[in-house]
């Protein structure tokens, strides 16, 4: 072989050698590079869930932080803000019933201290010792008397207004004043002379005692000022249907049938008794002008004018009932636009005449029957 076949030869074999490696080299080279592509790999997605779990741990830590610090030192977060949807109808609605509390508490307390303000002859201010009601109804003690300048009258009328017991609607309960029951400490007697003995706070330990009904509060009205009550709240007078005619003692002539009564005419129909039935068709008649009252409730200038005219007439009167407790049973007092219910004392056929130790007419009850006719009437 000559020396140029030699080194063809051996150029050839370094050649392949080289050629050999190369391969090697690059399947090498790629496997690396696949080994390297796989640990980046790896390490981006540890180093994403590293990062996740910081991010995770970093916020609750900082929740944790703001609750136990105090609400002024905790950062405000930025909260988007979002569109508030109006709704035009309920914001009137609201803005009425704004200005109608506005107006009923401002019209109270101004015909308040009007009907204090005006020379009038009310009766004083008592203590009175109140309580709720077995059923929870919070009563009103109402007291009509005829004073005429004596300090010690006897209470003309003498009626319990329940406004928020079980039935959640007026109830009227009427006791005769020639009932005869045991007054505390002055023995027995007309059940009316427990007034005079004692004032209002006496009349309710009589009530309580002889039938087992509680007042909360009380209120007393004398005949003039009853009249300025009716005709301050009822400038056109009170719808009322006459039983009869009535004249007898009477300042004004009474027909019978409806008609509208001012102060004056209504309180001489709701006192007259110079008839048959005496004491018993007084009481009625002074419960229908009760209904009557509520019902007058029903006339939308009535009751705008009804805040005003009844801060007067507690102005006028000596009484402890409180202004939200009459807010508080608005709803009731509407509802006695429809009709009260009304009960008498002593209940019917559970009574008889007797005469009393100093040879006066009396009404003698079955106190137990009686208890149990209150009880019936105001549960339901």
């Amino acid at each position: 072989m000559s020396r140029m076949d030699r080194y063809r030869h051996e150029k050839g074999q370094t050649s392949k050698q080289n050629s050999h490696n190369n391969i090697f080299a690059r399947r090498q080279r790629r496997q690396s590079s696949d080994e390297d592509s796989d640990r980046l790999e790896e390490y981006e997605q540890d180093y994403q869930n590293n990062w996740q779990s910081f991010e995770e741990d970093y916020y609750e830590a900082d929740r944790e932080h703001a609750e136990d610090e105090p609400p002024g030192n905790r950062p405000k977060k930025k909260m988007k803000k979002k569109r508030k949807k109006k709704h035009p109808f309920l914001r009137f609605i609201l803005t009425v019933l704004i200005l109608l509390i506005a107006y009923s508490g401002i019209s109270f307390y101004i015909g308040e201290k009007v009907g204090e303000s005006e020379d009038n002859e009310a009766p004083q201010a008592e203590n009175f010792n109140g309580f709720s009601d077995a059923n929870g109804g919070n009563n009103i003690l109402l007291i009509g008397s005829d004073s005429r300048g004596e300090e010690n009258a006897r209470a003309d009328t003498i009626m319990v207004l329940q406004l928020d017991g079980p039935a959640k609607k007026p109830k009227l309960v009427s006791f005769m004043r020639d009932t005869y029951v045991n007054i505390p400490g002055a023995g027995d007697n007309k059940i009316n002379a427990s007034y005079a003995y004692g004032g209002a706070d006496l009349v309710r330990q009589t009530l309580s005692e002889n039938f087992g009904i509680d007042c909360k509060y009380y209120m007393t009205l004398d005949f003039e000022t009853f009249e300025k009550v009716i005709d301050t709240l009822f400038s056109s007078g009170v719808d009322i249907d006459a039983e009869k005619d009535m004249s007898k003692n009477l300042e004004t002539p009474i027909k019978k049938g409806p008609q509208k009564m001012d102060g004056l005419t209504l309180l001489q129909y709701a006192r007259f008794r110079m008839d048959e039935e005496g004491d018993f068709g007084r009481v009625r008649r002074q419960q229908q002008v009760i209904s009557a009252i509520f019902s007058e409730l029903k006339n939308p200038i009535a009751l705008l004018k009804l805040p005003y005219a009844a801060g007067k007439a507690m102005g006028y009167s000596a009484n402890d009932v409180p202004m939200s407790f009459l807010a508080k049973n608005s709803f009731s007092i509407a509802k006695g636009a429809s009709g009260v219910d009304r009960l008498s004392i002593p209940a019917e056929d559970t009574w008889s005449y007797g005469q009393s130790y100093d040879g006066g007419s009396v009404l003698i009850m079955d106190q137990q029957e009686n208890q149990q006719a209150i009880q019936d009437f105001l549960a339901k």
